[in-house]
């Protein structure tokens, strides 16, 4: 029995580092789709349902802790776990990140292999060591 793909949405400002980390995760065998906006990815959560949140916090519309405390509001149907990649990368930032209800932080500039790892450790998959 094949397994169906897990929905990774990639909020993203940069489109060429969106493109990137959309890329390296479907190279993984997610279905993934990258918004650019906080609008866009109250959006697309409600529709798509994503299991993983890949959210930027320097959005152009509003700030990621906003978007982290809206997706939370969404939801509440699905399980949905939000991992925070930002430049901001002092403690306060990633606290606040936390609060807001993000599950995992990274600060950019990551390496994908941590991203990955992080968003396979929230949906429980197993992690090769």
């Amino acid at each position: 029995m094949e397994k169906t793909p897990r929905r990774v949405l990639v909020v993203e400002d940069d489109l060429s580092l969106a493109k990137a980390v959309k890329m390296r995760l479907e190279l993984e065998g997610f279905t993934v789709q990258a918004v650019h906006s906080g609008a866009a990815a109250l959006a697309c959560a409600a529709e798509h349902q994503p299991e993983v949140v890949v959210l930027d916090l320097r959005l152009p519309d509003m700030h990621g802790y906003e978007v982290c405390r809206e997706l939370r509001r969404l939801a509440t149907p699905w399980n949905m776990a939000i991992v925070m990649c930002t430049g901001m990368d002092k403690p306060i930032d990633q606290l606040r990140g936390y609060a807001f209800g993000a599950d995992a932080y990274l600060v950019k500039p990551y390496d994908s292999r941590e991203l990955i790892h992080s968003v396979k450790q929230l949906l429980g998959e197993e992690i090769p060591a």
